[in-house]
C-alpha cells in the first residue's frame, strides 16, 4: 500500500518542489520524477514483487492521460492560422521525419533492436511533446532502459536547443530568411496555461474534472476492449490510436472542451508514468545506451532545425514564424511564450501554440507510422 501511495502522490510533491525551490524549478516535474524513480529503482529499496504494480501503472496511466489532454483542444483555431504558418508547420514535420530517419540509420546499431521504436518516439516528441513520446513508447511497448535513455537525452539536448533559440538563432537565420512583417496590433488572445496546476482542487474545478475523468475512463474501456479483438502484436497500438481519436472527437463538443484543467490532469498521469518507468530502468543498461541515444537525439534535434530553416528559406517563410513553429514542435506549446519573448515578437505566440497543439494531435499517429516503416526498412 505504501508504494501505491508513493507512485500516486510523489508527482504532486515534485510539482510543489518545482514551485517552491529554484533548483527543482530548473529541473522541472518530469526530470524530478525521473531522478526519483532511478534512485528508488537502483538502490535496492523496492521490495520484490513490484512488477505487477508497475505493469498496472504503465497500462493505465497513458491511456487515461491521452483523452484528458485532448479534451482541451480547440481544433477550430487551426482555421484561423495564416497559410504561411500552416506551411511552416508542415515543413517542420518534414524536417523532423528526415532528420530522425537519418539518425536511425546512423545510430540504430548502437541503440539496438528497439531503435525503430526510439525513432517513432522522437518523431512524436518533435512534432508535439512528452504526451506523444509517452503514448508512442506505450503503444510500441519499448523497454524502460531505452525509453529512459531517449527521454533523458532529449532533456539534455533540448536544453542546448533552448539556449540556441533564445540567444543567437534569430540573428543567424536572418541571413537566409526574410523578416517578419507584423500587423502592428499584437493579438491579446489569452494563451492557455498548459502546465499550471493552480486551483485544480477547488470545488469549481474538481467536480467537472471528475466528470472528465469518468469520460476518459469510458474511452479507456473502449480502447481496452479493442485489444481483445486485434492480434496481440498490434493490440496496444490500436488501443492507443483509438483512445487518441476518441479524445480528439470529444474535444469537438464545447461542453467537454471547456472543462477546466483537463490538460494538467492528464499531464499528472504522465508524471506517474515517468516515475514508474524510471524506477524499472537498470542504471547500467541506461548508461550503455546513453551515448548512442544522445547522438541520435542531437542529430534529430539539430538536423531537424537545420532542414526546417533551409526549407523555410526556399518557401520564403519569415524568420519569426520559422523559429516559433520549430520551437513549438521541438519543445512543445508551453515553451512558446518564452521563445516569443526571446525573439521580441508577441504576434507569433498564437501561431506557435496552435501549431504545437496540432503536433500533439498528429504526433502519435505519425510517430507510430514512421516507426513501423523504419522497422520494415
Amino acid at each position: 500500500m505504501i508504494w501505491i501511495i508513493f507512485y500516486l502522490f510523489f508527482p504532486a510533491l515534485a510539482i510543489y518542489l518545482c514551485r517552491k525551490y529554484s533548483l527543482f524549478l530548473r529541473l522541472g516535474p518530469v526530470v524530478t520524477c525521473y531522478l526519483a524513480g532511478l534512485l528508488i529503482g537502483n538502490t535496492g529499496i523496492l521490495p520484490a514483487g513490484m512488477g505487477k504494480l508497475h505493469q498496472i501503472l504503465l497500462t493505465v496511466t497513458i491511456p487515461l492521460a491521452l483523452p484528458l489532454i485532448f479534451f482541451s483542444l480547440d481544433i477550430k483555431k487551426w482555421t484561423r492560422l495564416a497559410v504561411k504558418s500552416l506551411l511552416a508547420f508542415g515543413l517542420q514535420v518534414v524536417a523532423v521525419v528526415v532528420a530522425v530517419a537519418a539518425g536511425y540509420l546512423w545510430f540504430k546499431d548502437g541503440i539496438g533492436e528497439e531503435s525503430w521504436k526510439a525513432a517513432g518516439m522522437l518523431i512524436g516528441v518533435y512534432t508535439g511533446g512528452t504526451p506523444n513520446l509517452a503514448a508512442i513508447g506505450t503503444a510500441l511497448q519499448i523497454s524502460p532502459p531505452v525509453y529512459l535513455a531517449i527521454h533523458s537525452a532529449d532533456v539534455l539536448v533540448g536544453s542546448l536547443y533552448i539556449l540556441v533559440v533564445i540567444t543567437f538563432l534569430k540573428r543567424l537565420v536572418a541571413f537566409i530568411l526574410p523578416p517578419f512583417i507584423g500587423s502592428g496590433n499584437p493579438k491579446d488572445e489569452q494563451v492557455q496555461q498548459f502546465d499550471s496546476y493552480a486551483g485544480i482542487l477547488t470545488k469549481e474545478r474538481l467536480f467537472p474534472l471528475i466528470r472528465a475523468f469518468g469520460l476518459s475512463l469510458l474511452i479507456f474501456a473502449v480502447g481496452g476492449g479493442l485489444t481483445l479483438v486485434f492480434p496481440k502484436a498490434y493490440s496496444m497500438v490500436v488501443a492507443v490510436l483509438a483512445i487518441s481519436t476518441l479524445g480528439i472527437i470529444a474535444s469537438l463538443f464545447p461542453a467537454i472542451r471547456k472543462i477546466p484543467m483537463t490538460f494538467p490532469a492528464g499531464q499528472y498521469l504522465i508524471l506517474i508514468f515517468c516515475l514508474t518507468v524510471s524506477s524499472m530502468a537498470n542504471l547500467g543498461s541506461l548508461l550503455t545506451t546513453a551515448p548512442s541515444a544522445i547522438g541520435f537525439v542531437f542529430l534529430g534535434t539539430f538536423g531537424a532545425l537545420l532542414i526546417h530553416m533551409l526549407l523555410c528559406a526556399i518557401f520564403r517563410i519569415d524568420a519569426d514564424t520559422a523559429i516559433i513553429t520549430s520551437a513549438a514542435g521541438i519543445l512543445s506549446p508551453p515553451f512558446v511564450p518564452m521563445v516569443a519573448a526571446a525573439i521580441n515578437n508577441r504576434e507569433v505566440i498564437i501561431t506557435g501554440v496552435v501549431t504545437g497543439v496540432m503536433g500533439w494531435v498528429i504526433g502519435t499517429y505519425l510517430g507510430i507510422a514512421v516507426a513501423y516503416l523504419l522497422s520494415s526498412w
